[in-house]
């Protein structure tokens, strides 16, 4: 199991999932450095990424990342390059990274395939489906031929295959039908190249609760089902059963979280609803404005007997879809200095903020046990002056 660093990247996040026995997932050379200056064992980081740059790869084959999904034929092309001339300089006995380039395995490659299949999600965050830009299609016959390929470059490891169907995912019935299709490539490559595949890596897209109303499945009954898709498609194909992997972010970052808004105005209008201003909005929270995502908040710096009055909690940026919470009830003696928290903000949040209108960015902190501990400080004005040259 991997945890997807695109969630919610830091080191020490990164620490504590390599501590509870998870690989690391990233999608950029950001957050592969981040992964390093962590201490992560760059065998257990698999580089991920739909176009990754020349150097990017560059970096992760130097310091011998574990696994590579590849995403293009160009990336192929790269990393093959790449790998066959860190050999070239390993026979020269040049070295690499401050190690001998000799003591650095090849990188374990996984193709990334899209099979069609399209998840029960918001058109944004689906991947598996062929009008998009990830992988290759199964249907084209792009992902038999990236196969090929890798299996044609004498340098590259090839491990197996990887498939990812979306996002906020409830059940299990899309990845039965993609490990199908996937399993039914692998039988392929076995008949037309006699090479059977090690590793089936299923992605992740493991759906939370954002509001009341949803229902994801528990974690345990979800990961024994995917071990029994696997085992019962790898049976109808003919394969031994390969090491099933999965990279779940959300269900990891997403739950325990929750986003602190400080009120600071509050806007009847015509008595249809009030508007409730807070000090962040898109800039840390860009979900509702991008997938038209859900939350549920409450008042939570002290109780309120007021009844309910009908609620949109929205952020500080010159924008009209610069919402948090779209419709939501809170209390109607809420005022300017109240505190609101906004619930499972972990996963997509502070990964995906901007400094809009030169906002700086929030703090992270954890909390437990009744200690608190920052893990990312307040961005300040003096931050964002230091990127400006004059």
């Amino acid at each position: 199991m991997f945890y997807a660093a695109k969630a919610f990247c830091c080191r020490a996040v990164l620490r504590w999932a390599t501590e509870e026995g998870l690989g690391v997932d990233v999608c950029t050379g950001g957050e592969l450095e981040v992964a390093l200056a962590a201490g992560i064992d760059p065998a257990r980081i698999t580089m991920h990424g739909s176009n990754k740059l020349p150097a990017e790869l560059e970096r992760a084959v130097a310091t011998g990342v574990g696994h590579v999904v590849v995403d293009s034929f160009e990336e192929i092309a790269r990393l093959a390059y790449l790998t066959e001339e860190r050999d070239a300089l390993a026979d020269g006995g040049q070295p690499a990274e401050h190690r001998s380039v000799k003591e650095i395995s090849p990188p374990r490659v996984l193709v990334r395939v899209t099979t069609g299949v399209e998840a029960h999600t918001h058109e944004f965050v689906a991947t598996a489906h062929d009008d998009q830009k990830f992988g290759f299609s199964l249907s084209s016959g792009a992902a038999d031929e990236a196969v090929l390929r890798v299996l044609a470059a004498p340098s590259l490891d090839f491990a197996g295959l990887h498939s990812h169907i979306g996002s906020q995912i409830y059940d299990t019935a899309g990845f039965d039908v993609a490990a199908r299709r996937v399993l039914e490539l692998a039988a392929r490559i076995r008949a037309e190249h006699g090479v059977t595949i090690e590793e089936l890596n299923l992605g992740g897209g493991f759906g939370i609760a954002y509001v009341p109303e949803d229902d994801p499945a528990d974690i345990e009954a979800v990961a024994q089902s995917l071990h029994e898709i696997v085992r019962a498609q790898s049976a109808a194909a003919g394969l031994d059963m390969p090491r099933l992997t999965v990279e779940p972010g959300r269900a990891i970052a997403g739950p325990g979280t929750v986003t602190l808004y400080e009120v600071g105005t509050i806007k009847d209008v015509d008595g249809l609803r009030s508007y409730v201003s807070v000090d962040g909005g898109m800039s840390d929270n860009i979900r509702t404005a991008l997938y038209g995502a859900d939350y549920t908040c409450a008042l939570a710096s002290r109780e309120s007997a007021a009844p309910p009055m009908l609620s949109r909690l929205v952020g500080r940026h010159c924008e009209s879809g610069d919402i948090v919470v779209r419709d939501t009830y809170l209390p109607s003696d809420l005022a300017p200095g109240d505190l609101v928290a906004v619930a499972a903000t972990g996963a997509y949040c502070r990964s995906m903020a901007s400094n809009y209108n030169h906002v700086p960015r929030p703090p992270v902190v954890a909390v437990r046990g009744g200690a608190s501990r920052v893990l990312l400080r307040r961005e300040t004005p003096g931050d964002l002056l230091s990127l400006d040259e004059g």
